[in-house]
């Protein structure tokens, strides 16, 4: 029996310009699978956070996101609501691993494998326990902690902040880039990475971890909810199996220069520094990695959005 899988994805209205590339390639891999893949994309238009530049921008953005969606035919959720990557990646594992075999979690300013969901299937038909998760590989990141996920051609390069690089972090992969790596493999090289490392983007979770308990605690109310749930795999689970599917490429184009636009008083000319302009970012994005590796002490308060404001 195939595998199905459930691959979920939250946009912010901001994310317009990056958000095509992203569905295209997940069409291509839904096209190159013959069994059952559900999407799931909820868009989200709400201002508390960063705030458009005029009405029109908006009117923009849900056109154009609405556009993309439905050119594949997906379904397009909307809200009006704040909710942040965390709050999405919670709700997704709770209202899907009981629908699907598999869970995946997509992002904006990803590139999905036209080879994910065959060589998953592969690998949750043999897989040693009911209970893993899964990695694709990755480019060249900030340092060397991260090697055992770094792709096989990427791995062995230095370490740079040029964005002209193509196999560092700050390269802007498009999908005939990623193609190109990827359509060269002819067997797989699959690894176990031990302790468990990754990042959230393009993520794999079989079903019955979430089942078992395993989610992303609430008082990581905004970022860091990868971190915070690979924490709670080992208090819960304890050493699972990661396994790696080194030589197949998952592009995480983090610094694309178009992931952040319209927002209104934003400065600076990377994605970084625009992120950083806003004062508020710089705290939660503190407070959230607090609680996140103060999750399981008895005597900590965990921070919250009303600390942000304050």
């Amino acid at each position: 029996m195939k595998t199905k899988f459930a691959i979920g994805c939250l946009v912010q209205w901001y994310e317009v310009d990056i958000i095509g590339e992203y569905l295209d390639s997940l069409k291509d891999a839904i096209d190159a699978y013959d069994g059952e893949v559900q999407v799931d994309i909820l868009l989200s238009t709400n201002q508390d956070l960063e705030k458009v530049e005029d009405d029109e921008k908006m009117d923009y953005c849900i056109r154009s996101i609405t556009y993309g969606v439905n050119k594949h035919k997906f379904s397009l959720n909307m809200t009006e609501d704040l909710v942040t990557i965390a709050d999405y990646r919670r709700m997704f594992n709770d209202s899907y691993c009981e629908r699907a075999d598999v869970l995946v979690w997509g992002e904006s300013d990803m590139l999905v494998p036209k080879q994910m969901f065959t060589v998953l299937d592969m690998l949750h038909q043999n897989a040693q326990t009911p209970k893993y998760v899964a990695t694709f590989g990755i480019c060249k990141m900030w340092d060397d902690t991260w090697k055992s996920l770094e792709h096989p051609e990427f791995t062995d390069k230095q370490h740079s902040d040029n964005p002209a690089d193509w196999w560092c972090i700050n390269y802007s992969m498009n999908k005939a880039e990623m193609n190109s790596f990827n359509d060269k493999v002819d067997d797989l090289q699959v690894t176990q990475v031990t302790p468990h490392k990754f990042n959230g983007c393009g993520l794999v979770i079989s079903s019955e971890v979430i089942k078992s308990g395993v989610n992303i605690p609430k008082s990581v109310f905004f970022v860091h909810e990868d971190t915070a749930f690979m924490l709670m795999i080992r208090q819960v689970l304890g050493d699972i199996p990661q396994y790696h599917i080194k030589n197949i490429l998952l592009v995480h184009n983090r610094k694309h220069p178009d992931k952040r636009n319209y927002i209104e008083g934003e400065t600076g000319t990377t994605i970084g520094q625009k992120r950083n302009s806003n004062a508020w970012y710089q705290k939660a994005n503190k407070m959230c990695e607090q609680n996140c590796y103060n999750n399981f002490n008895v005597e900590y308060k965990p921070y919250t959005w009303n600390d942000v404001w304050k």
